[in-house]
């Protein structure tokens, strides 16, 4: 029998442990809804005592030329303002007037910044009449770092109501050259067109951050700071001769408008190695000033252009039928007339007038006779001319460019009557210039097609440098087709129409011309006006470069003769450039026709 002397400790005992057992029961209860109920919550709390300071913002990479010449950087500019507020309490301080009075120091600030001083003290004394309480007064925005060193020797003496905040900004040393190539960036530094976006991975930066700890009274918390630096942006070399590129954009420009065209371009490639030399255009743009130029210049059309290249394909449908029907250079066939309908019912016309000739494959390009293409070119299947226009890169895009369009070949089932003739002399589908020099440089490289590049490699800030992938190579002709090809092309050169226009003193130089018509927009053509286009290599005897010149609707001279002037322009400035030996072999004449 328990008595009741044992009975009272034992009554507490359970009662103490109870508690116990309800207080930690309390305390788990509580610590299961901080830590898992309300855990978002008392996390997003604690970030409160978390103060981040500014991040720590990394460089732009520049593009440079292929010589290392700078054609984009990013720099920090200065945009300076005053506070009319402090101006005019420092001014009306007759016991401490300060050392240099508002008359002077508005005509020192307005020196160094290279505005006018009288309007920069009445626009202040102005917005501080109206706005006793105004605090903020644009100076100039876009300072360089010499003027703000000024200025800020200048507020040293006293001009505690100078201001200023630093900001990167993107520059282009050459301005308009190479601008449709380099693009540019908007207003918040995201990249829009050309390199600036084609290659942005590289150009741009990884930008740090500096942050730390505080407690609630905002002291920062020792040891709690941490760092991750910046790392910039890398610097993209392209293939491009700075030099070369300007005076081909000088060149085409002044020939553009002498033919009344609205446009022109001047593409040059390395036969050897595919590397794009100079990619000109005009109308072109500033990427320093944008609004200087309308929004249609803001992009490339050199690669975003697509046209039919005419007669500077019927080199392809040489090419075809030489190695697929036995054709060669003085192989025949009969041209009854200028204007022949065939057994299908197609019309073809040449663009000129001439009786019933026959016509060798050389004498065909010589005199760029549409019907003898025609003839030559229904040798082969279907079939086997697509096959070739692909091989020489129709309908395939070229180095990647922003906006670039691949042009446009159709599959054989939609070739009709007319198209199954007019594909053999450039029509029914269309290219891009760098398309065009593209398929040159495999005929000027021995049938070997070397892709077109525009980037010759990115250097990180650590200094490692990436270069592309290797362009496709890829043998898309015999060699002695395209020896043959290149001989008929140089007697195009000599013997054609405009050879007097295109020599270049002391160099072997092949070309053929093209015409191509304008979509009116409608589902027909523009009457009267066309894209004009030449192209070539040389030397012959050893191919070095590339040229095609198109200009846009030219109007003093209606047809490809417009483009005449430029390319020898362009193939002499091209030669000189790279130093080029002359040619030391003479040509081989060809005779173009029977009649």
């Amino acid at each position: 029998m328990t008595t009741r002397a044992t009975r009272s400790p034992r009554r507490r005992t359970v009662v103490a442990l109870a508690v116990i057992l309800a207080i930690l029961a309390a305390f788990v209860v509580r610590l299961i809804d901080i830590q898992v109920v309300k855990a978002d919550e008392h996390v997003g709390q604690s970030l409160e005592f978390i103060s981040k300071g500014t991040p720590i913002l990394g460089d732009r990479g520049s593009i440079t030329d292929a010589e290392g010449a700078v054609l984009a950087e990013s720099v920090t500019v200065y945009d300076y303002n005053v506070d009319p507020q402090v101006v005019f309490l420092l001014e009306d301080d007759e016991e401490n007037p300060p050392k240099i009075r508002w008359a002077e120091a508005s005509a020192r600030i307005a020196e160094i910044t290279g505005i006018d001083a009288e309007t920069l003290r009445s626009s202040v004394e102005a917005q501080n009449a109206a706005d006793p309480d105004s605090r903020w007064f644009e100076v100039k925005r876009g300072l360089t770092a010499e003027q703000h060193i000024a200025l800020k020797e200048l507020k040293a003496q006293g001009l505690s109501y100078l201001h200023f905040e630093a900001r990167e900004t993107r520059v282009y040393p050459n301005g308009a050259v190479a601008g449709n190539l380099i693009g540019y960036l908007d207003g918040t530094g995201a990249a829009q067109a050309g390199v600036e976006k084609m290659d942005d991975r590289c150009l741009a930066p990884t930008d740090g951050e500096e942050s730390y700890r505080t407690g609630k009274d905002g002291v920062i918390i020792p040891g709690s700071e941490t760092r991750t630096d910046a790392v910039d942006g890398g610097t993209v070399q392209l293939t491009v001769n700075s030099d070369l590129q300007w005076y081909m954009q000088q060149m085409i420009a002044e020939e553009a408008q002498l033919q009344g065209a609205k446009g022109g371009t001047v593409t040059v490639v390395e036969v050897g190695t595919g590397k794009i030399r100079a990619a000109a255009e005009w109308p072109t743009m500033d990427p320093n000033d944008l609004d200087a130029s309308g929004p249609g210049t803001w992009v490339s059309k050199l690669f975003s252009y697509p046209f039919e290249p005419g007669s500077t394909f019927k080199a392809v449908t040489a090419a075809a039928v030489m190695e697929n029907a036995g054709v060669t250079m003085t192989s025949p066939t009969v041209v009854a007339s200028s204007h022949e309908k065939f057994d299908n019912g197609a019309v073809i016309n040449d663009a000129f007038v001439h009786p019933a000739f026959t016509y060798t494959l050389a004498g065909a390009l010589i005199d760029s006779s549409n019907v003898a293409l025609s003839k030559f070119g229904t040798m082969v299947s279907t079939d086997v001319r697509h096959d070739y226009l692909e091989r020489f890169g129709v309908g395939v895009p070229t180095v990647g460019f922003p906006s670039e369009t691949s042009g446009l070949l159709h599959p054989t089932k939609d070739w009709d009557n007319q198209s199954l003739y007019t594909t053999t002399f450039g029509q029914y589908f269309t290219v891009t210039a760098p398309q065009l020099a593209g398929a040159y440089q495999a005929i000027a490289n021995g049938g070997e097609k070397i892709g077109l590049s525009l980037i010759e490699s990115c250097t990180a800030a650590d200094g490692t440098v990436v270069t592309p992938d290797a362009p496709a190579h890829e043998q898309i002709i015999k060699p002695q087709t395209a020896a043959d090809i290149t001989r008929m092309l140089e007697n195009v050169a000599v013997q054609g129409g405009n050879a007097e226009r295109i020599q270049v003193p002391g160099y072997r130089v092949t070309s053929k011309t093209g015409t191509a018509q304008i979509p009116d927009g409608n589902g027909g053509y523009k009457q009267g006006v066309y894209y004009t286009s030449m192209v070539g290599f040389a030397p012959v005897d050893d191919p070095q470069y590339v040229v095609v010149v198109t200009l846009d609707e030219p109007t003093r001279v209606t047809s490809s003769a417009a483009t005449a002037s430029a390319f020898q322009k362009a193939m002499t400035q091209t030669m000189k450039t790279y130093r080029v030996m002359p040619s030391s072999t003479p040509m081989d004449a060809l005779l173009p026709k029977f009649e």
